[in-house]
């Protein structure tokens, strides 16, 4: 699924136009970004959990030349679904 195809489902659903639709994902796409950007974690109670973790300094392997690298330390954002969300998948 693309995000055109979540547009539209989004649309249909709340019997809104394409473009308020869209217009609505963007900003929570954004206000997501600001949240973890700001606060490192975000729980949608149901949905699941955002959280931004700190990723050590690793050493990884080249796979074309099989040489060791220093993979640099980073930040990364994990998600942990919710109950509402792993029941509605099984």
């Amino acid at each position: 699924m693309t995000k055109a195809d979540l547009v539209s489902k989004v649309a249909g659903k709340a019997g809104m136009t394409k473009a308020s639709a869209e217009s609505a994902l963007n900003a929570f796409i954004d206000s997501v970004e600001e949240i973890l950007s700001a606060n490192g974690k975000l729980t949608l109670t149901g949905f699941g959990t955002f959280e931004v973790q700190q990723r050590q300094e690793r050493t990884g392997r080249n796979p074309r030349t099989g040489q060791e690298i220093k993979i640099p330390a980073s930040k990364v954002v994990k998600f942990r679904p919710g109950k509402l969300l792993k029941d509605a998948v099984n």
